[in-house]
């Protein structure tokens, strides 16, 4: 507005932001612009005014930078579309151009009026203004390109007043801001010159480091200079203005100054001493100068008749590159003169800084790389080469400055063609792909060029190749110099086998092709050079043919040759690791019983293989009975062992203890002990035991534990019966191990009856096993027992019984012990129900003695027998009822076998009426039965034995001969123990009860409970006897 203000407004027109100028009324807003730029973080208001000033505000009002003071007033400001530059008209008769910051760059049109308005056309370099006098101008703006290049560093100007240095190897960039319009840049080394409107600007590198990217000011020119060219060096600067070159230090004083006879159209520093650096010029007229900033003569290279537009000269600089108006590259001899080539279609040209014969050239599209004489290879490019270093070209495209990494490889194997390896090697040492060296190695080795073929496979990390190369070096030294030789070992390497042959063929090594077609297992190709060779070279041959056929996928054809070599051994691994079991007892057959090596071998596969009768056969052939029983042993087949062993006693030991071992392993542990005690291994038969016997025990399987104790026990009486030093010790173990299976195999119904729900036995069994438990645990209870539970057991028992007083008597036993938390409240509640019953005993449940009448008591002092005669109390092994059996003795000198055939006579009785007793005998067992008819009491000698006279010691009933005959062998039962024990003679004394003897444990039962228990389990019940097993 006219007073100052610039008010911002939304679109109903309420105002939001308003911005009051210092100079006020007297400085009035005449133009605003936004910035149209959407790279710009905030949107940026352009005001200009009367007051001569041009500012800048963000869309809150705050103002950005210091106000730029003008030398006109403003009448309108306008932006280009993008928001780079601003276009300002006003009363100074002419349109300026400025930086988005507001800085001047200059002027776009004069006129010869006011200038009201301008006006940017969208997306392009046009400026239409209208004037006071009514005239419209229109205006095109070029933005020509300002940079400099010097090797891998570029240089060039970015919004008019900056300055980007770029790193075309690292592609580093680093921005100068000089704040004024940038007229002329250049660049050498660690030099960079930049002209700005009234000075010059000289900067170097911080250090001398080739990526360092950090430039600081070293010198200020602050003069004025108009030229076409600037040119910077370590020293000075050079101005070139049409003809004329002037030299100037960095203190402004000028040096030196050369006029040429044409225009100058090309200047470039060529390096040199600092100081004495020198510059290639290249005219108008087609002149080509070089000049030494120390000298003041210029230096004509040559003159050709076409107008130079670009120059390069050759890393030794023996050779120029021109490119002319007519865009010929044209390449000179710098020394001669001579024109070596020229090539068209060019508009620039490089030489590679790297490499002496290689240049490229651009244009229409094409980038052209040319090495020595060599044909030109193509590659589309768009833009112009400014520079060639080592594989990357430098191409200068529109605004755009890259390098493009072109790799070597055409012009590699241009050379390689003509042979020239040390050649090739610098073109490929600029860059080419690894395939592209291991052909230079390749092809330079077929030359026998073995420096550069050494240098290219270790580029290539060959060492197959390397050392081939050292074994050849190391033969050059010993003085080999065949070449055709060195080559034939190269063809070999490089698998061209058949060339290589010829090679060796034709300098007479025959014996080489042999042995390289030989591993190689070209056995075809071998063959033709057999003859030519020693003849023993046929059987190696052979051999190695074999070799091959069993490394490589046809073992069965390497076995045959092997056998055709009479190779049995190699033959016989092959097959067996094969698992052909057919040709390998093909081949055991053939082959004599003498030869037993292979024959062994043969054996070992049958057995790895598993093929037992092959194996058994092999070694039945070679009559080795030893190996035989192993291999029936390791297979398991017990039954052909134990057939051998019957024929060959020595191997017992080598069948019986791993037959045994093996039964242990599958848990058939007592088979096992059989089989110990079979091999006559006593202490592992006795050891297994124990360890079984402790096991079931632990696991409480009581009755497992009571066989296993008195199979302890019989085992313990065969080592007393074999051996006599044991004797006395073995039947006391005997003994013991008796008793600990006699109450093993009964506390096994008490546990049973404790731990499980339910009970199989009447309560009087339970009520007369746990008496028989309570007499005969000592002060050492067995491991296992509870006398917690016998009580508990026998309390229970005797309660339903009415053995009130016995009961009463266990549940005292039990308040001394530690009972179990689940007997706890019954065992409370019994005891307490027990005070009420009668303080006795029922007569039913007393026992008698059957040798002298006498009722014994329930808990009884003696243990197992009469508390008046201590005649031992014989129990039934099932019930454990007292059976009506006296046990008697015989009196000296009379023998078990005169006994037993004395009570075999059966002396007939008077007046007796048909035989009440009838003898049933089974095989397993014996047993009386009583008839139905009754005798008529009459006197029995034995009978007349059995008075006893008191006393405290037990008398025996002792017989003679004459009551021996006297008794019915119905009436008697034997214990014959095998020696050294003695036999027992027992007489029963009811003869209407039937009794049942097992003829293997000796043990006594009712014949009903024992004809059930055996058929329940189809063995004895006490020493697991089966009942089919003969006596």
């Amino acid at each position: 507005m006219m007073n100052g203000v610039v008010s911002i407004r939304n679109k109903n027109g309420e105002e939001k932001v308003k911005i009051e100028r210092p100079g006020g009324s007297s400085s009035p807003i005449w133009s605003i612009a936004w910035n149209p730029s959407k790279d710009e973080h905030n949107d940026i208001l352009a005001v200009a005014d009367w007051g001569q000033k041009l500012s800048f505000y963000q869309l809150s009002g705050k103002q950005i930078g210091k106000d730029r003071t003008l030398t006109y007033d403003p009448c309108c400001v306008s932006y280009f579309s993008k928001g780079e530059y601003i276009v300002m008209c006003g009363s100074d008769k002419q349109a300026s151009l400025y930086t988005k910051d507001g800085v001047r760059l200059g002027t776009i049109g004069e006129q010869n009026s006011w200038v009201w308005t301008c006006r940017v056309k969208p997306d392009s370099n046009y400026v239409v203004l209208g004037c006071q006098d009514g005239t419209i101008a229109f205006v095109q703006l070029i933005f020509s390109t300002v940079h400099g290049l010097y090797k891998d560093r570029y240089a060039y100007r970015d919004s008019m007043t900056d300055v980007i240095v770029q790193h075309l190897i690292t592609e580093q960039k680093v921005r100068i801001k000089c704040r004024e319009l940038v007229k002329k840049i250049a660049i050498y080394r660690n030099r960079l010159a930049i002209q700005l409107p009234e000075k010059i600007l000289i900067y170097e590198l911080y250090s001398d480091d080739s990526s360092d990217m950090h430039y600081r000011i070293k010198e200020k020119i602050c003069r004025k200079f108009e030229c076409n060219l600037l040119v910077v060096c370590s020293l000075h600067i050079i101005l070139c203005q049409e003809k004329r070159l002037q030299c100037l230090s960095f203190t402004s004083i000028k040096e030196k100054e050369w006029l040429m006879e044409s225009l100058i159209r090309y200047i470039k520093v060529i390096g040199g001493p600092p100081g004495r650096e020198g510059l290639l010029v290249g005219l108008k007229n087609g002149a080509i100068l070089k000049i030494f900033v120390d000298n003041p003569f210029a230096i004509t290279l040559l003159k050709q008749s076409t107008s130079v537009r670009c120059l390069d000269m050759s890393m030794s600089r023996s050779k120029l590159a021109v490119v002319d108006e007519h865009n010929t590259c044209l390449v000179y001899d710098i020394n001669t003169k001579e024109l070596l080539f020229q090539e068209p279609n060019a508009n620039s040209v490089a030489w590679n800084t790297q490499c002496e014969d290689m240049l490229c050239f651009s244009g229409s599209g094409y980038l052209n790389i040319k090495a020595s004489n060599f044909p030109v290879h193509q590659q589309k490019l768009q833009g112009f080469v400014v520079g060639y270093n080592g594989s990357k070209i430098f191409c200068l495209h529109v605004y755009s400055m890259s390098a493009v990494e072109v790799p070597q490889s055409a012009p590699m194997y241009q050379y390689l063609e003509r042979k020239m390896f040390k050649e090739a090697y610098q073109i490929a040492c600029l860059g080419v792909t690894d395939n592209d060296w291991r052909d230079l190695a390749t092809e330079a080795l077929e030359g026998l060029d073995f420096d550069t073929a050494k240098k290219a496979f270790i580029r290539v990390r060959d060492l197959r190749y390397l050392e081939l190369i050292n074994s050849i070096e190391e033969r050059k030294k010993r003085g080999e110099s065949d070449d055709d030789l060195f080559l034939a070992d190269v063809y070999a390497y490089q698998g061209k086998f058949h060339e290589a042959a010829k090679l060796y063929k034709r300098n007479g090594y025959e014996s080489r092709a042999l042995s390289m077609y030989t591993d190689l297992r070209m056995f075809e190709y071998a063959k033709e050079f057999v003859g030519a060779a020693d003849p023993k070279n046929s059987r190696l041959l052979m051999s190695k043919q074999a070799d091959w056929a069993k490394n490589s996928k046809e073992p069965r054809a390497a076995a045959e040759m092997y056998l055709s070599a009479g190779e049995h051994l190699k033959a016989i691994d092959i097959i067996g690791e094969h698992g052909w079991a057919d040709m390998l007892i093909d081949i055991a057959r053939k082959l004599d019983k003498a030869e037993r090596e292979p024959l062994a071998k043969c054996a070992a596969y049958f057995k790895k293989l598993k093929h037992h009768g092959y194996a058994s056969e092999t070694f039945s052939k070679m009559g080795d009975m030893q190996a035989l029983v192993q291999l029936h042993v390791e297979a398991r087949h017990w039954d052909e062992a134990f057939s051998l062993v019957e024929k060959h006693v020595q191997f017992k030991d080598d069948v019986y203890v791993p037959y045994a071992q093996w039964l242990a392993e599958n848990d058939r542990f007592e088979e096992a002990q059989k089989a110990f005690h079979k091999a006559g291994r006593q202490s592992e038969a006795v050891k297994v035991l124990e360890q079984l016997t402790h096991n079931a025990v632990v696991e409480s399987r009581f009755n497992d534990a009571a066989y296993y104790y008195w199979m302890l026990s019989m085992q313990c009486l065969d080592i007393a019966r074999e051996s006599e030093d044991q004797r006395e010790e073995m039947l006391k173990m005997f003994e013991r191990f008796q008793q600990l299976a006699e109450l093993y195999h009964v506390y096994h119904s008490v546990q049973r009856y404790t731990d499980e729900p339910f009970s199989s036995h009447l309560p009087e069994t339970l009520f007369n096993i746990s008496r028989f438990l309570l007499h005969n645990l000592t002060k050492d209870v067995p491991l296992g027992i509870s006398k917690v539970n016998i009580l508990y057991a026998l309390a229970k028992q005797s309660q339903a019984l009415g053995a009130f007083k016995l009961a009463r008597h266990a549940y005292e036993k039990l308040q001394e012990l530690h009972v179990p938390a689940r007997f706890q409240d019954s065992m409370d509640l019994g005891s307490l129900t027990v005070r009420s019953k009668p303080f006795h005993d029922s007569e039913d449940l007393i026992p008698m003695c059957y040798r002298c009448s006498t009722n014994n008591p329930l808990l009884n002092s003696q243990g197992s027998a009469c508390i008046n005669c201590k005649q031992p109390f014989i129990y039934s092994a099932s019930s454990y009822e007292v059976l009506p059996l006296v046990e008697f003795y015989l009196e000296e000198g009379i023998t078990n076998e005169e006994a037993v055939s004395l009570i075999d006579l059966e002396v007939p009785r008077q007046d007796r009426k048909a035989a009440r007793w009838q003898e049933m005998s089974s095989g397993e067992s014996q047993s009386l039965k009583l008839d139905d008819g009754m005798d008529e009491a009459e006197e029995d000698p034995f009978t007349a034995k059995l008075s006893f006279e008191g006393g405290s010691e037990f008398v025996a009933v002792k017989v003679s001969r004459s009551v021996l005959r006297s008794m019915s062998r119905r009436d008697v039962l034997i214990r014959r123990w095998p020696k050294p024990l003695k036999w027992k003679y027992y007489r029963s004394l009811l003869p209407d009860v039937s009794i049942t003897m097992c003829p293997s444990c000796f043990q006594m039962f009712h014949s009903e409970d024992y004809e059930l228990l055996v058929l329940q389990h189809n063995c004895c019940p006490y020493c697991r006897r089966p009942i089919d097993e003969p006596n």
